[in-house]
């Protein structure tokens, strides 16, 4: 994903030096994007000085804004979610609450696959998707 070898299984959306954004192979949400730093760290602030959290947080907002631009939002999660046993590599979620989801299928329903299980989005409309997402995102 990183080298960019495979871009249908993860469209990308952002890539600079320091971060990568792309869209969930899994999403329990139309839209959810996953934000994680080029170089391997696996603690969401120790690894990072305050200027490179800050430098990486900046995309996240960046592209949520894109995000909630091209998508219906009513909340935008952000969160980092993984541990050492599985998904190490520290990355960010950022996932769209459409309008009118019902209060009890809201937080953490709507981000667990174990609920409704995950979005078959084909790969076309994944593609549009994180293009359209890509072109809104504000520059730095």
């Amino acid at each position: 994903m990183v080298d960019g070898s495979n871009p249908h299984e993860h469209p990308p959306i952002y890539r600079d030096d320091t971060a990568i954004a792309f869209l969930n192979r899994f999403p329990t949400l139309l839209g959810y994007v996953l934000v994680a730093p080029i170089q391997h760290r696996e603690n969401v602030v120790a690894d990072f000085t305050i200027e490179e959290y800050l430098r990486l947080q900046a995309v996240v907002h960046r592209i949520g804004v894109a995000i909630s631009e091209v998508l219906p939002t009513e909340r935008l999660y952000v969160l980092s979610l993984g541990s050492k046993q599985g998904n190490s590599h520290v990355h960010w979620h950022l996932a769209p609450l459409p309008p009118g989801v019902a209060y009890e299928e809201q937080q953490f329903q709507a981000l667990m696959m174990e609920s409704k299980g995950y979005l078959d989005v084909p790969k076309e409309d994944q593609a549009a998707l994180a293009y359209a997402i890509a072109s809104k995102i504000p520059p730095e």
